[in-house]
C-alpha cells in the first residue's frame, strides 16, 4: 500500500517536471534550498532598508518591462556639472579638439548671455512696474493732500480732477463767506479794468491789502503789508521766468533792501510803542527823530540790567554801541554816525566805513576800508565783551558770518535782519561769504517748519520765508492752514499779477515742486492746482465768481497746449450743465444768441464759441447728445447739430413717446433746427440734410400711425420719398436707399413693419366692406390689386437695398404678401 502511494507520488512529480520543462515562456531555474533561503533573506533586507514603496515601484515598472535598477544606475552616471565646467586645455596641434572646444565655448557663452539678459530684463520689468505703481500712488496722494513735495518734477499721467458734482448743490445760495466774498468783489472789479484795457489800474496786491484791513485781523494785515513791501520792486517783464529774474543780482538787492526796510520799519514802531508805554523811565523828551527815540529805548532796554562788559564809554548817559546798534536796527545809519561822532575821535576808521555804507548801502566797502575793518575786528572786536560792538562791525563790515549774535538777536526778526545786512555783492578776494541763496536754504531746508514751530506761529514762518524772497513755499504753507488758505490764494494771485510768482512748466505738477534748472533752494508753486482747489467749493453755486478766478489762468497752457482758462470753463460747463447762464440762449425766431457770462471774457485769445465747441465735444464723448446739440448750435456748427439730431431721432422716431420724453423734446427742438437750417449761410452736405428732413417726416408718419390715421400716414410717407408706394417708384427708391445715411436706413425696418400693419388693416377693411356690400366687388377688386402690388413692391424693395434688416421684418413682409391673396 505504501509502495503504491510512493509510485503515484513519483509519477505526479515526473508529470509536473515535464510540464515545467515543456513551458517555453519560463526558463528552468535550478536552486538549492540554501540559495532560496539566501535570496529570501536578501529580499527581506531590501524591504527593511528601502521600504515597501520601492518594492511596489519595482513591481509596477517591472510589469511594463522597465528595469528600475538599471535606470537608477544610468541616472547616477549623469551630471549637469560637467556641462558648465571649464574646458580642459588642449595642445595647439589638436585641431579637432580645438574646434570642439570653440564650439562648446560658443554654446556656453550664448547660454550665459541669454541667462544674464533674461535676469536683467526681468529685473528691469519688475522695477518699471513698481515705479509705475508708485507714480500712480503719488498722483492719488497729491490729489488727496495739499502738502509739499521734494524734487518731484513731472507726472507722466494726468491725474483725475476731483469732480465738483459732489459739492452741495445750493443754487441760489452762495457758498462764499464774508472774507471770500470781499476778495471776490475785488477780483471782479480788477478783471473789468483788464477787459477795458486800462493801463493805470491799481496793483492787485494793494487792492487785496485794503480789503484785509476790513477783517480786523492784525496778523492778516501784517501778512499783506509784507507782500506789499516785497512786491515794491522794479517791474518784471511778463515773458521772463520769475525765478530766473529773482536770480538777477539787481533784483536780489532790491528784495534784500525791501526785506530789511520792512524789518527796520517794524522795529522802529516797536521802539516807539515801548517808549510811549513808559515815557517817565524812557526820558525821551520832546525832541523828534531817531536819536532821542533810540536813547529812550536803550534806557528802558538796559534798565536794571548789568552794563558790565559794554565798552568805549557812554554818550548822553547811554552806552555807545547799543545806541549805534539800535540806530542801525531802526534803519537810520545817519543817527548811528551821529552817535559815533559824539563819542569822540577814537573811531575814525569805523566812521569812514559807516559813511561809505550810507552812500552805497547795497555795495561792500572799498578794499582798503574792508581790510582795515576786518583787521580791527580780528585784533580787538572779535574777543570784545561788548556784543553790540561785534554786531555793529559785522553789519557794516561783514566781518564774521558765522557769529549768530545770540546776545543781541533775541527774535526771528533780529536774526533775519542781521543775516540780510551781511549779504553784500561778493568781491574777488572774499572767501567767507553769505549769499542770498545760502540764507534761503538755511531758513527753508536747514531750519524749516520744525525750528520755527510753524503751525503754532504761522505768521513767523510766513514772514521769514517771504522776506527772503521765497514766496512759493510761504503761500503753500498758508494753503495748508484752513484759517489762512483764502489769504494765501489771493497772495498768489497778487504776486502772479506782477510776474513775481514762479509756476511749473507742467500744470499737472504737485502744489510745490522743484525744477532742476532753478537755483537752490527755489520752489515752484502750481497756481492752477491751488486756484482750482480753492474754487472747487463754490464753482457750482457761484459760477460768475469762479470764471473770474479762472481768468487768472489765461496765460497758462494745459499739457495738450490749450488755454487753461478755456479748459476750466469747459469743465465747469460740463459739470454744471447750465449752458444758458454761461453761453446765453439761442433765439428760436431770429437765430441770435443772448449774452452769457463767458462773453465778457472774449478777447483775441479767448472765444466763447470755441469753448462751446470744446464742451460739445466732451458731451459727445460722454454720450450726452441732446446737450451736445445745444452746444454745437451755440458754437455755430450746424452740420454737427444735424448729425447728432439724426442719431438721436433714428433711435426714437418710431416710438410713441411720452409726455416730456426724448421724442417730444426732439420734436420741439426740430422746429428750431429747421429754422436754423433755412437761415444757414453755408451749404451743408446734401445727404445729411436729406436724412434730417426725411427723419422729421418719419416722425410725423409714426405720429399718424400710432393714432391710426393710416391715410395721413401714407400721405406723409409719400412726401417723404423713402420707400416705394408703386412699381414706378421702385428703382428710384432703391437707388436712393443705397446712397442714404446709416441713421435713415436704421429706421427702415420700423417703417416697413408699420406699412405692413397699414396695408393689412386696409385689406381687412376691404374684406369687411365686400361682405357688407356685395355690389361693390369691382371697386374692391381694384383696391385689392393695388394692395397686392404694393406688397410685392415692398418685398422687392427690401430684397434689393444694400442694408440687412432684422429677420422678423423680412418674414412680416412675406407674410403680408401671402395674406393679400
Amino acid at each position: 500500500m505504501a509502495d503504491e502511494d510512493f509510485s503515484k507520488l513519483l509519477q505526479q512529480a515526473e508529470q509536473l517536471t515535464t510540464e515545467i520543462e515543456g513551458n517555453e515562456e519560463l526558463p528552468r531555474v535550478e536552486r538549492s534550498l540554501g540559495q532560496v533561503l539566501e535570496a529570501s533573506q536578501e529580499l527581506y533586507s531590501r524591504v527593511i532598508q528601502s521600504g515597501a514603496n520601492d518594492i511596489q515601484a519595482h513591481l509596477l515598472f517591472g510589469s511594463k518591462g522597465i528595469d528600475l535598477q538599471q535606470i537608477s544606475q544610468k541616472l547616477e552616471t549623469l551630471s549637469s556639472k560637467r556641462t558648465f565646467e571649464p574646458l580642459q586645455p588642449i595642445a595647439d596641434s589638436d585641431i579637432e579638439s580645438f574646434l570642439r572646444n570653440e564650439r562648446e565655448n560658443a554654446i556656453l557663452s550664448l547660454i550665459d548671455e541669454v541667462n544674464k539678459n533674461s535676469l536683467q530684463t526681468t529685473e528691469d520689468q519688475k522695477w518699471e512696474h513698481m515705479q509705475s505703481q508708485w507714480n500712480r500712488e503719488k498722483i492719488k496722494l497729491m490729489n488727496a493732500m495739499i502738502g509739499p513735495s521734494q524734487n518731484w518734477l513731472d507726472l507722466k499721467r494726468t491725474p483725475e480732477p476731483p469732480s465738483i458734482i459732489d459739492a452741495p448743490k445750493k443754487f441760489g445760495h452762495s457758498m462764499l463767506d464774508n472774507i471770500e466774498a470781499a476778495y471776490a468783489r475785488q477780483v471782479h472789479q480788477y478783471n473789468k479794468l483788464v477787459f477795458q484795457g486800462s493801463k493805470s489800474r491799481t496793483a492787485l496786491h494793494q487792492k487785496f491789502a485794503q480789503v484785509a484791513e476790513e477783517f480786523n485781523d492784525p496778523k492778516v494785515k501784517e501778512m499783506w503789508e509784507i507782500i506789499k513791501t516785497m512786491a515794491n520792486i522794479p517791474a518784471l517783464v511778463r515773458d521772463e521766468d520769475p525765478l530766473k529774474a529773482r536770480g538777477n543780482e539787481t533784483i536780489q538787492q532790491c528784495l534784500i533792501a525791501q526785506g530789511k526796510s520792512y524789518l527796520e520799519k517794524r522795529y522802529k514802531q516797536y521802539m516807539s510803542d515801548v517808549v510811549r508805554s513808559n515815557p517817565a523811565a524812557a526820558m525821551r523828551g520832546g525832541e523828534p527823530g531817531t536819536y532821542p527815540l533810540v536813547r529812550g529805548f536803550v534806557g528802558l532796554r538796559l534798565h536794571g540790567q548789568s552794563v558790565q562788559g559794554l565798552t568805549d564809554g557812554v554818550i548822553d548817559d547811554r552806552p555807545l554801541w547799543p545806541m549805534v546798534y539800535y540806530c542801525l536796527r531802526s534803519g537810520d545809519a545817519t543817527a548811528a554816525l551821529h552817535c559815533l561822532r559824539k563819542a569822540g575821535r577814537d573811531h575814525e576808521e569805523f566812521m569812514s566805513a559807516l559813511e561809505e555804507h550810507i552812500r552805497n548801502p547795497e555795495k561792500p566797502l572799498s578794499d582798503k576800508l574792508q581790510t582795515a575793518i576786518n583787521f580791527q575786528y580780528r585784533i580787538q572786536v572779535r574777543n570784545s565783551t561788548d556784543p553790540y560792538k561785534r554786531a555793529v562791525y559785522c553789519v557794516i563790515g561783514c566781518c564774521d558770518i558765522s557769529d549768530e549774535h545770540t546776545e543781541v538777536a533775541r527774535t526771528a526778526d533780529d536774526y533775519l535782519w542781521l543775516k540780510l545786512s551781511i549779504i553784500k555783492s561778493r568781491t574777488s578776494n572774499e572767501t567767507d561769504f553769505l549769499s542770498y541763496s545760502d540764507l534761503q536754504k538755511l531758513i527753508l531746508e536747514e531750519y524749516g517748519e520744525t525750528h520755527y514751530h510753524a503751525y503754532e506761529k504761522p505768521l513767523v514762518y510766513f514772514q521769514v520765508l517771504t522776506l527772503t524772497g521765497q514766496f512759493e513755499p510761504a503761500i503753500e504753507f498758508l494753503s495748508r492752514i484752513p484759517r489762512y488758505q483764502v489769504h494765501g490764494v489771493h497772495m498768489a494771485l497778487a504776486l502772479h499779477d506782477v510776474y513775481m510768482l514762479g509756476t511749473p512748466r507742467n500744470v499737472q505738477a504737485p502744489l510745490l515742486s522743484v525744477d532742476t534748472d532753478d537755483p537752490t533752494p527755489l520752489r515752484r508753486l502750481n497756481l492752477a492746482r491751488l486756484l482750482l482747489l480753492y474754487v472747487r467749493k463754490f464753482e457750482l453755486t457761484d459760477p460768475s465768481d469762479a470764471l473770474h478766478y479762472y481768468f487768472f489762468l489765461r496765460n497758462l497752457k494745459d499739457p495738450s497746449g490749450k488755454n487753461l482758462f478755456m479748459c476750466c470753463c469747459t469743465d465747469l460747463a460740463v459739470e454744471s450743465r447750465d449752458y444758458d447762464l454761461l453761453f446765453g440762449r439761442m433765439d428760436a425766431v431770429t437765430g441770435l444768441r443772448s449774452l452769457g457770462l463767458l462773453d465778457q471774457f472774449n478777447n483775441p485769445h479767448i472765444d466763447s464759441k470755441v469753448i462751446a465747441l470744446n464742451v460739445a465735444e466732451q458731451l459727445v464723448n460722454k454720450g450726452l447728445f441732446e446737450d451736445a446739440i445745444t452746444m454745437y448750435d451755440i458754437a455755430g456748427n450746424l452740420e454737427k447739430v444735424l448729425e447728432l439730431f439724426c442719431v438721436l431721432l433714428a433711435q426714437v422716431v418710431n416710438s410713441g413717446g411720452g409726455e416730456g420724453g426724448l421724442r417730444q423734446r426732439l420734436s420741439l427742438l426740430a422746429a428750431h433746427v429747421s429754422r436754423r437750417l433755412r437761415s444757414a449761410d453755408e451749404p451743408l452736405p446734401a445727404a445729411l440734410v436729406d436724412a434730417y428732413t426725411k427723419l422729421c417726416n418719419l416722425m410725423t408718419f409714426f405720429d399718424h400711425f400710432h393714432s391710426e390715421n393710416y391715410e395721413g400716414a401714407l400721405e406723409t410717407l409719400r412726401e417723404c420719398e423713402l420707400v416705394p408706394l408703386s412699381t414706378s417708384e421702385l428703382d428710384a427708391r432703391v437707388s436712393a436707399a443705397r446712397n442714404a445715411r446709416g441713421e435713415l436706413l436704421r429706421s427702415l425696418p420700423a417703417v416697413l413693419r408699420a406699412l405692413c400693419t397699414i396695408l393689412l388693416a386696409q385689406r381687412q377693411k376691404l374684406r369687411a366692406a365686400a361682405q357688407a356690400q356685395p355690389l361693390a366687388v369691382q371697386t374692391n377688386n381694384k383696391q385689392v390689386e393695388w394692395l397686392r402690388e404694393q406688397a410685392e413692391v415692398l418685398n422687392t424693395f427690401a430684397g434689393n437695398i444694400s442694408y440687412r434688416m432684422p429677420g422678423d421684418t423680412y418674414s412680416q413682409l412675406a407674410q403680408m404678401q401671402i395674406l393679400m391673396h
